[in-house]
């Protein structure tokens, strides 16, 4: 016992000093003491430790643990222990409002444990839940060892019987039964009259208080004392048994109206000593009224705490419904806006390939019109060579004529030479300025090239920069969402706000790109403004050469030299638009090939944006999923509370079938004694 003892100091932490108190008593011999720990308010701590001490073979072979207010979980721990039991012969668990757990508990203890013989579950209810007291009834049916089992005043109704005479009629050990003061009836005591026939080994059988019809208790007493006889022995031994009961009472009530004086005394002292017992009962009764209510408010406490986290989840459900609702909304706008952008964009695209196609066009007007003048300018060189013969023939006919004309030559041909010097002049001026206006358009296009590739750098770094926030920011809220639920309203917050941001720096980064755009074309539209007045200058100036060639070609064989100079001049001119036309479609194939790269940049702009909203998606996906986990936690809170009130209802209904079942005991009492029956007579 000692050893016993400091096995339990050893494995709580915090020891009862009752307990210790009676486990240092004297328990008897070994292997026949007994653990009388009745009336003792025992822990979980307690209940966990004894369960860890009783496996094997503890030194009790009684364990009386009646009145202690154990807790199911407790329960639990002390038949855990129970189960591996060889020592222990009698169990004694009254008054400890045992239910589904505790019966499932007792169920497994009957059926793994050999040794216990006695089992007092008196003043419980595990009757109250069918569940667990079939579990109960089915390892009782597998138990060969139990032999008395006492299960007054445990709620069992006619079902509960049913249970019970099913495992009757398994059970091959037990002898003992007390059912008195349950709800057993008409049909639990029929169901349990039909075990008796199959079982064989029950000799007492205990219905009182049970609202069983009068001739089934003594159908049950005959075939509980008889059990191997048949139905029509049985009744023949029944009438027997009347008529020798009948003689006798006559014969005893001679004697024992002489004994009722002698009785008298006894019986009021018995009467006293029993008024001492209902007052102490009704004591015991005001203190477990007060234990429940004290109970009952602390429940009603807790509910009313529950109620407040209730109100506030569902405030806390309101806010994130509204945030989603807007998150939504936010997201159905940029949906829009980037579909605005898409359209501009495509018919920025359909302008661009439009002009394109445009500027081609006009480059091939340009080169059929410069065929056109080089074919004219050829035909009209061959008139003026057919004009020049005929001259020469009229020259030869007229060389008498030159002499006079001489003076008249040599100052024609003086102003010939300074109107050909000034046109050389003039026409090297021009070269110079077509050369110049060329590098300019050179420069520029360069320029452009330089600030369209730059522009997209900075905007390809813009995208990178922008989706590497936003991957951080994707990060940041996931850890958030995985790490504190509570804290989704602040994080959406933070989300949404990092949403406008990002919009904004969208549409400021899509109107700066836009104007660039604007720039760029009204640049082109320059050069090609300037392009065509150098188209049309040059036109002037061939007009203007044409009409000097026309000039000329009237004059004399010395101006000859001057034509072929002319038409050198023009053969290189001609080469050098055909070179500028070349280049110019460089210049567009080019400038088309940086439109395809600006177009492919676009779409992988697309498709960064289609994988932010993917992202979006995926969060309005978490968020909606984080609500769905809130709405099933406050569900199972609201089955826990639906429990706990039904429990709460369950305890109220049984304290007051307790106290009615009290006062019908004593009035039964009271009346099936003698002093009750004087009393009545007189």
């Amino acid at each position: 016992m000692e050893e016993f003892r400091r096995a339990y100091a050893r494995l709580c932490a915090a020891p009862q000093e009752a307990v210790l108190r009676r486990l240092r008593e004297p328990a008897g011999a070994p292997g026949r003491g007994r653990l009388d720990l009745a009336a003792q308010s025992l822990s979980l701590e307690t209940c966990g430790a004894l369960g860890r001490l009783l496996p094997g073979a503890a030194p009790f072979a009684e364990v009386a643990l009646g009145d202690c207010g154990l807790s199911e979980e407790g329960v639990k721990l002390l038949v855990h222990g129970l189960c591996s039991n060889t020592t222990v012969k009698s169990l004694d668990l009254k008054g400890n409002n045992l239910r589904t757990v505790g019966a499932e508990a007792l169920g497994k203890l009957l059926r793994q444990n050999k040794s216990i013989r006695s089992l007092i579950l008196e003043w419980n209810n595990l009757g109250v839940w069918e569940e667990g007291f079939s579990f109960f009834c089915q390892g009782l049916g597998a138990n060969n060892f139990l032999q008395r089992l006492d299960l007054r005043n445990n709620q069992i109704n006619h079902q509960g019987a049913g249970e019970l005479a099913m495992a009757l009629k398994q059970n091959a050990s037990l002898q003992e039964l007390d059912l008195r003061w349950n709800n057993i009836g008409l049909l639990g005591g029929r169901a349990l009259l039909n075990c008796l026939h199959s079982n064989k080994t029950l000799k007492r059988l205990e219905l009182a208080g049970n609202n069983v019809p009068s001739d089934i208790l003594k159908a049950v007493e005959t075939c509980a004392c008889s059990p191997a006889l048949s139905a029509s022995e049985q009744a023949m031994d029944h009438n027997q048994d009347r008529q020798t009961i009948l003689s006798e009472t006559q014969n005893r009530t001679y004697i024992l109206s002489k004994e009722v004086l002698s009785l008298k005394d006894e019986k009021t002292k018995q009467f006293l000593d029993l008024m001492d017992t209902i007052d102490k009962q009704r004591e015991e009764i005001a203190r477990s009224d007060r234990m429940s209510a004290a109970r009952v408010s602390q429940l009603q406490e807790a509910l009313d705490e529950q109620h407040s986290i209730m109100n506030s989840l569902k405030a806390k459900l309101q806010m994130t419904e509204a945030a989603l609702a807007l998150s939504e909304q936010k997201v159905h706008n940029l949906g829009e806006l980037l579909n605005a952008t898409k359209q501009q964009q495509t018919s920025m695209a359909e302008r661009h390939f439009t002009e394109l196609q445009q500027q081609k066009q006009e480059g091939a007007d340009r080169e059929s019109k410069l065929l056109r003048d080089l074919s004219a300018a050829s035909d009209k060189n061959l008139l003026l060579r057919n004009q020049v013969d005929e001259l020469e023939k009229k020259c030869k006919v007229q060389q008498d004529q030159l002499f006079q004309v001489k003076q008249d030559l040599t100052n024609t041909t003086a102003e010939l030479k300074l109107r050909a010097v000034q046109a050389e002049e003039r026409l090297e001026m021009e070269k110079r300025r077509f050369k110049q206006s060329l590098e300019d358009m050179e420069s520029l296009r360069l320029k452009e090239v330089d600030h369209v590739i730059q522009h997209i750098e900075v905007s390809e770094r813009s995208m990178q920069d922008r989706i590497q926030r936003l991957e951080a920011i994707r990060i940041a809220l996931e850890e958030e969402l995985s790490q504190v639920k509570a804290a989704a309203l602040t994080e959406r917050g933070q989300a949404e706000e990092e949403l406008i941001k990002v919009r904004n720096q969208a549409r400021l980064e899509e109107q700066q790109r836009l104007e660039h755009l604007e720039e760029k074309l009204r640049l082109m539209t320059e050069s090609r403004d300037e392009a065509q007045n150098c188209c049309l200058k040059q036109k002037q100036m061939v007009a203007e050469a044409q009409a000097k060639a026309n000039q000329l070609s009237l004059q004399a064989d010395g101006l000859r030299r001057r034509l072929e100079e002319l038409q050198q001049d023009l053969n290189s001119k001609e080469e050098e638009k055909v070179t500028e036309v070349n280049k110019v479609k460089v210049e567009l194939q080019e400038k088309i090939g940086h439109l395809q790269a600006e177009r492919t940049a676009q779409e992988g702009l697309r498709e960064k944006i289609a994988a932010l909203e993917r992202q979006l998606k995926a969060l309005s996906s978490n968020h909606r999923e984080a609500l769905l986990d809130k709405e099933s936690e406050i569900s199972t809170l609201l089955e826990k509370l639906r429990m706990k009130e039904a429990d709460i209802s369950r305890m109220r209904e049984e304290e007051a079938q307790r106290a009615s079942f009290l006062q019908n005991a004593i009035m039964a009492y009271l009346q099936g004694s003698p002093l009750g029956t004087h009393s009545s007579r007189k």
